[in-house]
């Protein structure tokens, strides 16, 4: 049997498009995973009770530090392609620096939301805040009217029929989504940050060249997705939640 020889130019091509498959069926499958965790989300809300939790503050300096480190991290790639090797690191550092802030804001966010009630498991009865504001019960998508501390149907102007008693019944399923799909991006992010720590020490080391730089393109690649996710995410519970 004879062994099949390549020259260094087609096995860098054979790296090259061996790298970039895997990293598009990275995307691809976790793609697929948050468009069954939104579409679970949308089905659950379609009857009965949900909470419409106006979401923390913090969540905006997230989307905020994650679109400029899309910014830098795009850049370390540009001087890695005009071979400016000098600038990679100090550019992952920022996008490395950025992330750390993406990630110590979701935190904040999570704490705000269990200040004010809104746990990862509880119960509809257990949000706290101003009603209106920080969050509104509904019925069949319909806002409940609260008046006194009682909760009435929009439809029952005399408020005649408190529903009190069925909410006290009712799990917080919006609460539990949110808490699911923000820490499960973050799950990804992490594995993103490990991924710029790698790439800070190979660009250390000078391994990134004009005419080979895929790992660097695959992390780049895959930030640059992370960010639109978290933007999609956020988008999607600002209007549909």
């Amino acid at each position: 049997m004879n062994n099949a020889t390549f020259t260094p130019e087609e096995e860098l091509q054979r790296k090259t498009r061996s790298r970039k498959l895997i990293t598009y069926l990275i995307v691809f499958a976790i793609v697929m995973f948050f468009a069954g965790l939104t579409s679970a989300y949308v089905v659950s809300m379609s009857g009965g009770y949900w909470v419409d939790i106006t979401l923390p503050n913090a969540f905006y300096v997230s989307t905020v530090a994650i679109l400029l480190s899309s910014v830098s991290i795009q850049f370390a790639l540009m001087a890695a392609r005009s071979g400016a090797h000098q600038r990679i690191a100090p550019l992952l550092a920022v996008t490395l620096l950025l992330g750390g802030v993406f990630t110590w804001s979701q935190f904040q966010g999570w704490k705000e939301l269990i200040s004010k009630g809104q746990f990862a498991v509880g119960r509809m009865v257990q949000a706290t805040g101003v009603y209106g504001k920080d969050y509104t019960i509904l019925l069949q998508g319909q806002a409940l009217v609260m008046e006194e501390g009682s909760y009435y149907a929009a439809t029952d102007e005399g408020r005649a029929k408190p529903l009190n008693a069925d909410i006290d019944e009712q799990k917080n399923t919006a609460s539990s989504y949110l808490y699911v799909l923000t820490a499960a991006h973050l799950a990804h992010l992490a594995f993103g940050l490990l991924s710029l720590m790698v790439m800070m020490a190979m660009a250390v080391l000078g391994r990134y060249q004009r005419n080979d730089h895929v790992g660097l393109w695959s992390g780049t690649v895959y930030w640059h997705f992370l960010g639109g996710l978290w933007v999609y995410l956020l988008l999607f519970l600002l209007f549909v939640h």
